[in-house]
């Protein structure tokens, strides 16, 4: 079954079966830069719901990272 992903700075669903292992690197690099970006607007007050959002979508970008690394690792293992 393809996984379907949306992720941040595409315009469309992403199907990760169907693209090349270079789409995939791309994407994963992109992945690591928002996580970046997210990583300096960290709230400072971690019991707030900013926060709790901000956690939220951290949590989220580093799914999306393993499984693009895991479709990595599979293309190499080929």
């Amino acid at each position: 079954m393809a996984e379907i992903l949306m992720f941040p700075g595409a315009d469309k669903e992403l199907d990760l079966d169907t693209l090349t292992r270079d789409e995939l690197l791309s994407a994963l690099l992109a992945v690591r830069d928002e996580i970046d970006l997210l990583d300096l607007q960290e709230p400072e007050d971690m019991a707030s719901e900013e926060y709790e959002i901000w956690g939220e979508q951290h949590e989220d970008l580093e799914d999306l990272a393993d499984m693009l690394q895991e479709k990595l690792d599979d293309w190499d293992a080929e």
